[in-house]
């Protein structure tokens, strides 16, 4: 029994597919199958009922599986034992953002992270909070940056910054001579959100504490633009909310519009998380010092209250 053998089981089992799993772990189909079959022979059991399709795991390839992954992953701890002991913080790394962080805090800490760290292969990937949750625990993130508390078993969280809500009031608004704004003054009717799927959303929704039927007499929109709704909020067809990164960089006639809340302003926490196994923690930890480092000059607000991103 070896790892690359356990390596080839877990492959199989995620892509019920020995093409597909081969592919993914860049070796040829044969080599593959032959492998997953040794071990098969050598344990005298069938890991996989190949008659199916797709291929199905049998009830003690269940059980096997499940060991597999704890296997792979302690050995990969001792390579990471062996990094942080010679302090080489290197190798691919791959990190998950969700879509309202990505475009305002990655170009923000790119350049300095790998100008600081030329030996890490940084792969981003623009997932969904749901997909990279399920990514973490599958093995094929290393870490993501989402808006947090999720509350998940498995999944340790390090808030990087909090970011406040901002309203975007238009002066057509029935708020639009409002200085500033509370939660109490909001009305989910007139509030634009973003599509399903993303938590700043139901950060807004649970923010104006809107009854779990609302949106049958809504105006319907779907879109993961916050661009889109500053431009229909100006055509008058009603406000929305922005995290404070994405005021920045609106042009003056635009910043005119923002309308900041009393303190405590509502906002949303964002964390790294990562599985609490911990494996490749010391790039983990580098990339927690740059995004902290290069935020914390950017945000300024203090006297904040966290949103919960889930919608409850």
């Amino acid at each position: 029994m070896t790892i690359t053998q356990l390596q080839y089981v877990l492959a199989v089992a995620e892509y019920k597919n020995f093409t597909l799993a081969a592919e993914k772990s860049h070796v040829t189909q044969p080599t593959l199958s032959m492998q997953v079959q040794k071990l098969e022979d050598e344990l005298d059991i069938l890991i996989f009922d190949r008659g199916k399709k797709p291929i199905a795991i049998t009830e003690v390839g269940k059980k096997i599986v499940s060991q597999a992954k704890n296997i792979v992953n302690e050995a990969e701890r001792i390579r990471d034992i062996v990094d942080q002991e010679k302090g080489f913080i290197g190798g691919d790394f791959t990190l998950g953002i969700i879509p309202t962080v990505m475009p305002t805090l990655l170009p923000m800490f790119l350049k300095a992270f790998i100008n600081k760290y030329p030996k890490v292969n940084l792969i981003i990937k623009e997932q969904s909070t749901e997909n990279m949750i399920r990514n973490i625990q599958d093995g094929h993130l290393d870490a993501a940056i989402a808006a947090t508390p999720l509350e998940i078993e498995f999944i340790k969280e390090r808030p990087l910054y909090y970011e406040p809500f901002v309203g975007y009031v238009p002066k057509s608004h029935r708020l639009g001579n409002a200085k500033k704004l509370s939660p109490e003054d909001l009305d989910i009717s007139d509030v634009l959100l973003l599509q399903d799927g993303h938590c700043f959303r139901d950060g807004v929704i649970n923010l104006c504490k809107a009854p779990k039927n609302f949106g049958e007499e809504h105006f319907k929109l779907q879109s993961g633009s916050f661009e889109t709704l500053v431009n229909l909020a100006n055509e008058g067809l009603g406000m929305t909310l922005l995290p404070f990164l994405n005021t920045l960089e609106l042009d003056r006639e635009k910043q005119a519009n923002l309308r900041y809340f009393n303190d405590p302003s509502p906002a949303r926490e964002v964390s790294l998380i990562y599985h609490k196994s911990e494996l490749k923690i010391q790039i983990t930890e580098a990339l927690k010092d740059v995004i902290s480092g290069v935020v914390r000059g950017a945000i300024a607000f203090q006297d904040v209250k966290i949103i919960s991103p889930l919608n409850k």
